[in-house]
């Protein structure tokens, strides 16, 4: 896999790690990262931790771990969403519409990008993708006729 030598690729690629591995320090997430291309200090890495929100958090299976926001170890509704995902949705959302796959959500001047990146990083099944203005978040399901379910989903999170 080619990894291009950015911070925001390098921490993009942590969070993939962490989502995907079991990851109980910081040298064994170095030498992931070593294995993918990416070679980072101690200190590097550390400071990517912090700014990505990772965590150290207990796993039933391997004792404390490494976790981002939305890692299944810390999602804590019955829905498998992240509680911080659902208040920003109870701070944040103003209106959810939709038509056929699409919804658009509407949030305070300059929270889309914000909202958008939640939504993106949630790893929730249904949606394709996202779309933000400063906003204006435009959410693509995969469902072809997905968006009405899925803006009731948001409006249910934002009550």
């Amino acid at each position: 896999m080619a990894i291009p030598s950015t911070k925001t690729a390098r921490q993009a690629r942590i969070i993939d790690l962490l989502s995907t591995h079991r990851v109980r320090s910081q040298a064994e997430l170095a030498q992931l990262l070593t294995d993918d291309g990416v070679k980072v200090t101690q200190a590097t890495l550390s400071r990517d931790l912090v700014e990505i929100g990772a965590e150290r958090v207990r796993d039933e299976k391997s004792g404390l771990i490494y976790a981002v926001p939305n890692h299944p170890v810390r999602r804590s509704s019955t829905d498998g969403v992240d509680a911080r995902m659902i208040s920003l949705f109870k701070e944040l959302l103003i209106t959810a519409e939709s038509s056929a796959n699409l919804v658009i959500l509407r949030t305070p001047p300059g929270a889309a990008q914000f909202l958008a990146s939640s939504i993106d990083q949630s790893g929730i099944d249904p949606i394709l993708g996202t779309i933000a203005g400063d906003d204006t978040v435009l959410v693509i399901t995969r469902d072809p006729e997905g968006g009405e379910e899925l803006a009731g989903r948001f409006l249910d999170w934002a009550a």
